[in-house]
Protein backbone atom coordinates (compact mmCIF):
# COMPACT_ATOMS: atom_id res chain seq x y z
CA UNK A 1 0.00 0.00 0.00
CA UNK A 2 1.37 3.46 -0.88
CA UNK A 3 2.29 5.69 2.04
CA UNK A 4 -0.64 7.68 3.40
CA UNK A 5 -0.81 10.74 5.63
CA UNK A 6 -2.33 10.56 9.10
CA UNK A 7 -3.63 13.56 11.05
CA UNK A 8 -4.36 13.27 14.79
CA UNK A 9 -6.83 15.67 16.36
CA UNK A 10 -5.81 15.23 19.97
CA UNK A 11 -2.51 13.81 21.20
CA UNK A 12 -3.11 12.73 24.78
CA UNK A 13 -2.01 9.49 26.41
CA UNK A 14 -3.89 7.08 24.13
CA UNK A 15 -3.08 8.89 20.88
CA UNK A 16 0.55 9.23 21.90
CA UNK A 17 0.68 5.49 22.61
CA UNK A 18 -0.76 4.82 19.15
CA UNK A 19 1.77 7.12 17.47
CA UNK A 20 4.64 5.41 19.26
CA UNK A 21 3.28 2.03 18.19
CA UNK A 22 3.01 3.11 14.55
CA UNK A 23 6.57 4.39 14.57
CA UNK A 24 8.00 1.41 16.44
CA UNK A 25 6.57 -0.93 13.80
CA UNK A 26 7.79 1.39 11.01
CA UNK A 27 4.26 1.29 9.57
CA UNK A 28 4.46 5.03 8.96
CA UNK A 29 7.37 7.44 8.86
CA UNK A 30 7.36 10.40 11.26
CA UNK A 31 7.06 12.70 8.24
CA UNK A 32 3.69 11.10 7.38
CA UNK A 33 2.15 11.78 10.81
CA UNK A 34 1.00 15.16 12.10
CA UNK A 35 -1.19 16.22 14.97
CA UNK A 36 -2.46 18.89 17.27
CA UNK A 37 -3.79 19.03 20.82
CA UNK A 38 -6.05 21.40 22.74
CA UNK A 39 -3.29 23.51 24.24
CA UNK A 40 -0.49 22.30 21.98
CA UNK A 41 1.65 21.18 24.91
CA UNK A 42 1.28 17.41 24.48
CA UNK A 43 1.54 17.70 20.69
CA UNK A 44 4.74 19.72 20.91
CA UNK A 45 6.22 17.28 23.41
CA UNK A 46 5.40 14.23 21.28
CA UNK A 47 6.70 15.94 18.14
CA UNK A 48 9.99 16.73 19.87
CA UNK A 49 10.34 13.14 21.07
CA UNK A 50 9.30 11.31 17.90
CA UNK A 51 9.86 13.59 14.92
CA UNK A 52 6.21 13.81 13.89
CA UNK A 53 4.84 17.22 12.91
CA UNK A 54 2.99 19.48 15.31
CA UNK A 55 0.54 21.50 13.20
CA UNK A 56 -1.78 23.73 15.24
CA UNK A 57 -3.56 25.11 12.16
CA UNK A 58 -6.52 22.78 11.68
CA UNK A 59 -6.90 23.45 7.96
CA UNK A 60 -3.20 22.84 7.28
CA UNK A 61 -3.26 19.72 9.45
CA UNK A 62 -6.18 18.09 7.69
CA UNK A 63 -5.64 19.12 4.07
CA UNK A 64 -3.04 16.44 3.18
CA UNK A 65 -4.47 13.71 5.44
CA UNK A 66 -5.83 10.43 4.07
CA UNK A 67 -6.82 9.24 7.54
CA UNK A 68 -8.06 11.58 10.28
CA UNK A 69 -7.81 10.15 13.79
CA UNK A 70 -10.13 11.83 16.29
CA UNK A 71 -8.52 11.44 19.69
CA UNK A 72 -9.50 14.33 21.94
CA UNK A 73 -11.52 13.84 25.14
CA UNK A 74 -14.94 12.29 24.42
CA UNK A 75 -16.65 15.11 26.29
CA UNK A 76 -15.08 17.60 23.87
CA UNK A 77 -17.04 16.28 20.89
CA UNK A 78 -20.00 18.52 21.73
CA UNK A 79 -17.81 21.64 21.43
CA UNK A 80 -15.63 20.47 18.53
CA UNK A 81 -14.59 23.08 15.97
CA UNK A 82 -17.51 23.43 13.51
CA UNK A 83 -15.00 23.70 10.65
CA UNK A 84 -14.37 19.98 11.01
CA UNK A 85 -17.51 19.24 9.00
CA UNK A 86 -16.00 20.71 5.84
CA UNK A 87 -12.32 20.10 6.58
CA UNK A 88 -12.95 16.33 6.80
CA UNK A 89 -15.15 16.16 3.71
CA UNK A 90 -14.25 13.13 1.61
CA UNK A 91 -11.77 11.83 4.20
CA UNK A 92 -11.72 8.62 6.20
CA UNK A 93 -12.34 9.50 9.86
CA UNK A 94 -11.34 7.09 12.63
CA UNK A 95 -12.49 7.78 16.18
CA UNK A 96 -10.97 6.49 19.42
CA UNK A 97 -13.52 8.38 21.55
CA UNK A 98 -14.95 6.15 24.27
CA UNK A 99 -18.72 5.95 24.17
CA UNK A 100 -19.25 8.11 21.10
CA UNK A 101 -21.55 6.35 18.64
CA UNK A 102 -21.26 6.36 14.88
CA UNK A 103 -24.49 8.31 14.57
CA UNK A 104 -23.16 10.96 16.97
CA UNK A 105 -19.84 11.13 15.13
CA UNK A 106 -21.67 11.60 11.84
CA UNK A 107 -23.16 14.83 13.21
CA UNK A 108 -19.67 16.31 13.57
CA UNK A 109 -18.22 14.74 10.42
CA UNK A 110 -21.22 14.70 8.05
CA UNK A 111 -19.22 14.77 4.84
CA UNK A 112 -16.57 12.16 5.66
CA UNK A 113 -16.48 9.35 3.11
CA UNK A 114 -16.75 6.93 6.03
CA UNK A 115 -16.39 6.93 9.80
CA UNK A 116 -14.83 4.12 11.81
CA UNK A 117 -15.37 3.78 15.55
CA UNK A 118 -12.58 2.04 17.42
CA UNK A 119 -11.50 1.34 20.98
CA UNK A 120 -7.76 0.73 21.35
CA UNK A 121 -5.92 0.57 24.66
CA UNK A 122 -2.62 1.98 25.90
CA UNK A 123 -0.52 -1.18 25.25
CA UNK A 124 -0.56 0.24 21.71
CA UNK A 125 2.67 1.99 22.74
CA UNK A 126 4.49 -1.37 22.63
CA UNK A 127 2.52 -2.93 19.78
CA UNK A 128 0.33 -4.93 22.14
CA UNK A 129 -3.07 -3.25 21.86
CA UNK A 130 -6.36 -5.07 21.55
CA UNK A 131 -8.71 -3.00 19.39
CA UNK A 132 -12.27 -3.49 18.20
CA UNK A 133 -13.62 -1.48 15.26
CA UNK A 134 -16.87 -0.89 13.43
CA UNK A 135 -17.57 1.36 10.41
CA UNK A 136 -20.58 3.54 9.71
CA UNK A 137 -20.89 2.03 6.23
CA UNK A 138 -19.23 -1.09 4.81
CA UNK A 139 -15.61 -0.19 4.12
CA UNK A 140 -14.36 0.01 0.57
CA UNK A 141 -11.47 -2.45 0.04
CA UNK A 142 -8.83 0.32 0.05
CA UNK A 143 -10.25 1.89 3.21
CA UNK A 144 -10.45 -1.48 4.97
CA UNK A 145 -6.82 -2.10 4.07
CA UNK A 146 -5.85 1.32 5.44
CA UNK A 147 -7.79 0.86 8.68
CA UNK A 148 -6.43 -2.63 9.30
CA UNK A 149 -2.87 -1.58 8.45
CA UNK A 150 -3.25 1.22 11.01
CA UNK A 151 -4.68 -1.06 13.72
CA UNK A 152 -2.27 -3.92 12.99
CA UNK A 153 0.71 -1.62 13.53
CA UNK A 154 0.05 -1.37 17.25
CA UNK A 155 -1.48 -4.72 18.15
CA UNK A 156 -4.34 -7.06 17.38
CA UNK A 157 -7.79 -6.06 16.19
CA UNK A 158 -11.24 -7.49 15.66
CA UNK A 159 -14.27 -6.19 13.72
CA UNK A 160 -17.31 -5.97 15.97
CA UNK A 161 -20.93 -4.86 15.80
CA UNK A 162 -21.44 -1.43 17.34
CA UNK A 163 -23.88 -2.78 19.92
CA UNK A 164 -20.88 -4.41 21.67
CA UNK A 165 -18.65 -1.34 21.73
CA UNK A 166 -19.56 -0.16 25.24
CA UNK A 167 -18.61 -3.56 26.64
CA UNK A 168 -15.36 -3.66 24.68
CA UNK A 169 -14.57 -0.17 25.95
CA UNK A 170 -14.93 -1.43 29.50
CA UNK A 171 -13.04 -4.68 28.96
CA UNK A 172 -10.23 -3.72 26.60
CA UNK A 173 -10.07 0.06 26.81
CA UNK A 174 -10.19 0.25 30.60
CA UNK A 175 -8.87 -3.25 31.26
CA UNK A 176 -5.16 -2.35 31.48
CA UNK A 177 -5.90 -0.05 34.43
CA UNK A 178 -7.47 -2.93 36.34
CA UNK A 179 -4.43 -5.13 35.72
CA UNK A 180 -2.12 -2.32 36.85
CA UNK A 181 -4.18 -2.00 40.01
CA UNK A 182 -3.93 -5.78 40.55
CA UNK A 183 -0.14 -5.69 40.25
CA UNK A 184 -0.02 -2.77 42.67
CA UNK A 185 -2.17 -4.75 45.11
CA UNK A 186 0.15 -7.77 44.79
CA UNK A 187 3.12 -5.50 45.48
CA UNK A 188 1.47 -4.04 48.58
CA UNK A 189 0.49 -7.52 49.78
CA UNK A 190 4.08 -8.68 49.41
CA UNK A 191 5.31 -5.74 51.45
CA UNK A 192 2.69 -6.44 54.11
CA UNK A 193 3.93 -10.04 54.22
CA UNK A 194 7.42 -8.80 55.03
CA UNK A 195 9.20 -8.55 51.66
CA UNK A 196 11.41 -5.56 50.88
CA UNK A 197 9.52 -3.08 48.69
CA UNK A 198 11.78 -3.48 45.66
CA UNK A 199 11.59 -7.28 45.80
CA UNK A 200 7.81 -7.24 46.22
CA UNK A 201 7.44 -4.94 43.20
CA UNK A 202 9.67 -7.12 41.01
CA UNK A 203 8.05 -10.38 42.04
CA UNK A 204 4.52 -9.01 41.55
CA UNK A 205 5.36 -7.76 38.07
CA UNK A 206 7.30 -10.79 36.85
CA UNK A 207 4.78 -13.25 38.28
CA UNK A 208 1.99 -11.45 36.40
CA UNK A 209 4.01 -11.35 33.18
CA UNK A 210 4.99 -15.00 33.42
CA UNK A 211 1.47 -16.16 34.13
CA UNK A 212 0.07 -14.12 31.23
CA UNK A 213 2.67 -15.52 28.84
CA UNK A 214 1.94 -19.06 29.97
CA UNK A 215 -1.78 -18.51 29.42
CA UNK A 216 -1.18 -17.07 25.94
CA UNK A 217 1.27 -19.74 24.81
CA UNK A 218 -0.40 -22.89 26.10
CA UNK A 219 -3.88 -22.10 24.83
CA UNK A 220 -5.32 -23.65 27.98
CA UNK A 221 -8.16 -22.01 29.86
CA UNK A 222 -7.37 -19.85 32.89
CA UNK A 223 -9.27 -22.34 35.02
CA UNK A 224 -7.18 -25.28 33.79
CA UNK A 225 -3.92 -23.48 34.55
CA UNK A 226 -5.26 -22.34 37.91
CA UNK A 227 -6.03 -25.92 38.85
CA UNK A 228 -2.48 -27.01 37.92
CA UNK A 229 -1.12 -24.56 40.48
CA UNK A 230 -3.58 -25.58 43.18
CA UNK A 231 -2.84 -28.51 45.46
CA UNK A 232 -5.59 -29.82 47.77
CA UNK A 233 -5.52 -27.77 50.96
CA UNK A 234 -2.24 -26.12 49.90
CA UNK A 235 -1.12 -22.49 49.89
CA UNK A 236 -2.79 -21.61 46.58
CA UNK A 237 -6.00 -23.24 47.72
CA UNK A 238 -5.94 -21.16 50.91
CA UNK A 239 -5.53 -17.95 48.92
CA UNK A 240 -8.24 -18.87 46.41
CA UNK A 241 -10.63 -19.54 49.27
CA UNK A 242 -10.26 -15.90 50.30
CA UNK A 243 -10.89 -14.70 46.74
CA UNK A 244 -14.00 -16.88 46.56
CA UNK A 245 -15.28 -15.69 49.92
CA UNK A 246 -14.74 -12.06 48.89
CA UNK A 247 -16.56 -12.74 45.60
CA UNK A 248 -13.59 -11.80 43.44
CA UNK A 249 -15.26 -12.69 40.12
CA UNK A 250 -18.42 -10.81 41.05
CA UNK A 251 -16.28 -7.78 41.89
CA UNK A 252 -14.69 -7.90 38.44
CA UNK A 253 -18.11 -8.29 36.83
CA UNK A 254 -19.34 -5.23 38.73
CA UNK A 255 -16.22 -3.33 37.65
CA UNK A 256 -16.80 -4.09 33.97
CA UNK A 257 -20.50 -3.35 34.33
CA UNK A 258 -19.78 0.07 35.84
CA UNK A 259 -17.36 0.92 33.05
CA UNK A 260 -19.79 -0.34 30.39
CA UNK A 261 -22.57 1.78 31.88
CA UNK A 262 -20.33 4.85 31.90
CA UNK A 263 -19.40 4.26 28.26
CA UNK A 264 -23.11 4.34 27.44
CA UNK A 265 -23.55 7.54 29.43
CA UNK A 266 -20.72 9.19 27.51
CA UNK A 267 -22.62 8.53 24.30
CA UNK A 268 -25.42 10.73 25.60
CA UNK A 269 -23.26 13.58 26.94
Amino acid sequence: MPSSKIAFIGLGNLASAIVRGLLAEKAWAPSDIAGTSKTGVTAQKLAAETGITHEPDLAKLLAPADLVVVAFKPQSLATADPRLAELTAGKLVLSVLAGKTLSRLRQTFPHARNIVRTMPNTPAAIGAAMTAYCPLQPLAPADRALVEKFLDAFGQFVPLEEKHMDAITALAGSGPAYLFEYVAAMREAGIAAGLPADIAAKVALETTLGAARLLARTGETPEALRDKVTSPNGTTFAGLQVLTARQFRDTIKETIHAATKRAGELSRD
